[in-house]
């Protein structure tokens, strides 16, 4: 059944319908011409016969005779004679079963009685079964015509002729016709399928080729076998592959550019249909989606966050830009979406998303950073305006109350010197402007030199202040002596200042895979768990009544922060309330 799908098999049964349809009317066309054309002419020769046999029946007075000379003139195989005179009697060329029947024709015919009446000759096509054993009948053509004969008498005459023979010439033009049929049908057949393979050839190949381009091979190429329309089809086929080629490449780069482009940005930016179903995201979009799936319950599970909802209905309904912001998790989002159109139509929209977390903190710690450094200067100032003023109005009457005041105001302005000192060091260090001087030294005598300096302090406050280390004088390590002194001094003074009488202090030394470990120890007040992550930040005290004056300007431990991480090493702290807390940094080899 495939072949009557093919292109071959329709072609071939298009044009073998059409020839044999062709040749069926031809064929009726010419029996019917070839009968037509030999009755006529079988009709003009008997009406040819019959008139000379007229003549002769007129010109001799002896029928017999007469009839002798006809027969001598008619070919019998052909023709039969019969002659009827006005009473009623026949006088025939010939007497025979078959000239018989066709007297009883003449005889029961009302057409042939009439010819002696009108004088005219008549013609009639008559058929008469032959044999009554079998259903065979013969068609004849009979003629007659009036006759005046020499002894006044008025008969008729009349010649038929069979039409037998018409039949098999009709017969074997129908074999031969038959027969041309067939062959032309044979002929027509290897025509077909000639001229079909050479048509159906190159679609084959084409149909193949189409194939091979829908399963993305656009350098497919079909070959051109011909110079007509199917060649013509092909070479643009061809040309069609490689313009696809060309166009899918440059969507493809362009695709490449755009999802580099997406990649690369640090907004997230998320394309959206019409009915809120997104079609395209960035990693940064991805990370602000997961973020928003980690908040949300389980049991909303909502595929946008509400307010990020109502903005994106809104730019569907108004077809304007909307600008809004977004917070959970304790990150801020600031959102724009703004409208796609396809045409006039609104097809989607597009949100770009920006991380505000970072700016908003940067802005909190400037705005902190402000309030901390007024507060810290505040209470100085306000020190030394007080104690100026009252020196300029000699309030002081003694030696002792000037210098008491003079000292006072000397202490805070080394106060003031020590913050500035700390903000300028800092800001150098966040900038990057640092300089290290590494030195290789003994790292046990260093470490003892800098407990002694605290040794006074601790035994007024009577706490106890140790070493604990597997080295020994001998282990050298390389580092910048003056910062490290910086480190230790400000952790340490950290910890006698936050430890009660009776407290134990040590620093603990030891060498580990990735580096040499510093531990400050100390069984102090501890710091609350919620401010361990902000103790690192400029200005930061856990203290927030800051209730300590004098103690600390909130900038050590920043300027620790800062310092080890300029010695490519890391810091970490751990502490309990009213256990101690514990501040421990690598220094890597």
């Amino acid at each position: 059944m495939r072949i009557w799908r093919s292109v071959v098999g329709k072609l071939w049964m298009t044009i073998l319908l059409l020839v044999c349809f062709v040749l069926f009317i031809l064929t009726i066309l010419l029996l019917e011409f070839f009968q037509n054309y030999h009755v006529e002419e079988v009709e003009e020769s008997l009406r040819y016969d019959v008139e000379k046999i007229a003549r002769i029946l007129e010109d001799h007075s002896d029928i017999d005779l007469s009839l002798q000379i006809i027969t001598e003139i008619v070919d019998e195989p052909v023709y039969s004679l019969v002659m009827i005179e006005n009473e009623g009697t026949f006088s025939s060329s010939q007497e025979n079963s078959y000239n018989l029947q066709i007297r009883e024709l003449i005889e029961r015919d009302p057409v042939f009685s009439t010819v002696l009446e009108t004088q005219q000759t008549v013609q009639k096509e008559l058929s008469f079964q032959e044999d009554s054993s079998s259903n065979r009948y013969n068609n004849v053509i009979i003629v007659g015509t009036p006759v005046s004969l020499n002894n006044g008498q008025q008969g008729a005459v009349y010649i038929y002729q069979s039409l037998e023979a018409i039949q098999q010439t009709t017969e074997q033009t129908t074999r031969l016709i038959v027969l041309a049929a067939g062959i032309a049908i044979v002929l027509t057949t290897f025509f077909a399928f000639f001229l079909s393979t050479r048509i159906t050839a190159p679609l084959r190949k084409m149909r193949e080729g189409a194939f091979e381009v829908a399963r993305g091979k656009f350098d497919t190429k079909v070959p051109i076998l011909t110079q007509d329309e199917i060649g013509e089809l092909g070479t643009a086929f061809n040309q069609m592959a490689r313009q696809l080629k060309h166009h899918l490449d440059a969507l493809s780069q362009e695709k490449e550019q755009l999802s580099s482009i997406l990649s690369s940005m640090a907004d997230g930016v998320i394309t959206f249909n019409r009915d809120g179903t997104i079609l395209i995201s960035n990693p940064p979009a991805e990370r602000f989606l997961q973020f928003w799936y980690q908040e949300q319950d389980v049991i909303k599970n909502e595929a946008l966050p509400p307010h990020f909802q109502e903005l994106l209905l809104l730019v569907m309904e108004t077809d304007e830009e909307q600008i809004g912001e977004v917070i959970f998790q304790g990150r801020t989002f600031v959102t724009i979406i703004s409208p796609l159109y396809s045409g006039n139509v609104v097809r989607g929209a597009v949100a770009v998303i920006r991380d505000m977390t970072e700016e908003r903190r940067l802005d909190k710690l400037r705005k902190d950073f402000i309030a901390n450094v007024s507060h810290e200067l505040r209470t100085p100032i306000s020190m030394l305006q007080g104690y100026s003023e009252a020196i300029v109005d000699e309030i002081p009457q003694t030696e002792e109350e000037k210098k008491e005041i003079a000292r006072i105001i000397y202490d805070e302005s080394l106060r003031m010197g020590r913050l500035v000192n700390e903000l300028l060091d800092l800001a150098r260090m966040e900038a990057g402007h640092i300089t290290l001087r590494y030195e290789e030294l003994p790292v046990l005598p260093f470490m003892e030199r800098i407990i002694n300096k605290f040794g006074v302090v601790s035994k007024e406050k009577k706490i106890r202040l140790s070493i604990n280390t597997s080295l020994g004088h001998e282990d050298n390590w390389r580092f910048d002596p003056d910062r490290m002194e910086q480190i230790l001094t400000n952790l340490l003074d950290n910890a006698l200042r936050h430890t009660l009488e009776g407290g134990v202090i040590q620093l603990i030394i030891t060498e580990k895979a990735k580096g040499l470990c510093f531990e400050v120890m100390d069984s102090g007040i501890g710091i609350p768990e919620e401010d361990l992550p902000f103790i690192f930040e400029r200005f930061y005290k856990a203290d927030k009544a800051r209730t300590r004056g004098r103690a600390g300007t909130g900038l050590g431990l920043a300027i620790v922060k800062n310092l080890i991480e300029a010695h490519q090493g890391t810091i970490e702290v751990e502490s309990n309330i009213d256990k101690g807390t514990t501040f421990r940094f690598y220094l890597p080899k």
